[in-house]
């Protein structure tokens, strides 16, 4: 390989058991900027290091959840769970949810979204989930044409569902029918 050359490596959407100190760097790192970006999961600013690590970590220990990881160019760029009902909720036992959906506006445009949206959706299609559900706070306009070019359907708005640091915002509720979607 030449001085000029680098090898690129292609995009990678991984379930994440355990986590390398780079691998959960990466994460962290990636998580901040989608945080900068307007687009946290319940923050307004990166938390402090330790704390989001432990988040993190935490995520994996829980049985309900399963992280996704985006890779790109062999970093971690963005992530996304599938929650799925506790064993109790027997009546809402066939809905999981996406939750922690997020791609770094650095890694943006490459389709990792798409790529991580429709790993979590064949995860919930095998493990026999009918309904997938996902909300997103109304300023978040790339998630929401996502979900709306992918076949999630608008089913409710809350208002004041967040608060942006200036004002109170809306979050869309969505939802979409497994049935409706090919196993791969």
């Amino acid at each position: 390989m030449s001085e000029n050359s680098r090898t690129i490596s292609q995009p990678v959407i991984e379930t994440i058991n355990e986590f390398e100190q780079s691998d959960l760097d990466d994460l962290c790192d990636a998580a901040d900027q989608a945080i900068i970006d307007g687009n946290g999961f319940g923050w307004l600013t990166p938390p402090r290091r330790a704390v989001q690590e432990a988040f993190w970590k935490g995520v994996l220990i829980v049985p309900v959840r399963e992280l996704y990881c985006a890779r790109f160019e062999g970093r971690i760029v963005g992530s996304g769970q599938l929650v799925k009902p506790f064993s109790n909720n027997e009546a809402s036992g066939h809905i999981a949810q996406v939750a922690t959906f997020f791609i770094a506006p650095y890694a943006r445009g490459h389709g990792l979204a798409i790529g991580l949206l429709a790993v979590i959706e064949q995860s919930a299609i095998a493990q026999d989930f009918k309904i997938l559900e996902v909300d997103v706070r109304e300023t978040q306009s790339a998630a929401i044409s996502l979900l709306e070019n992918n076949g999630y359907e608008r089913w409710a708005v809350k208002e004041k569902y967040a608060w942006n640091g200036v004002k109170f915002v809306d979050g869309y509720y969505y939802k979409k029918d497994l049935g409706m979607v090919e196993p791969a």
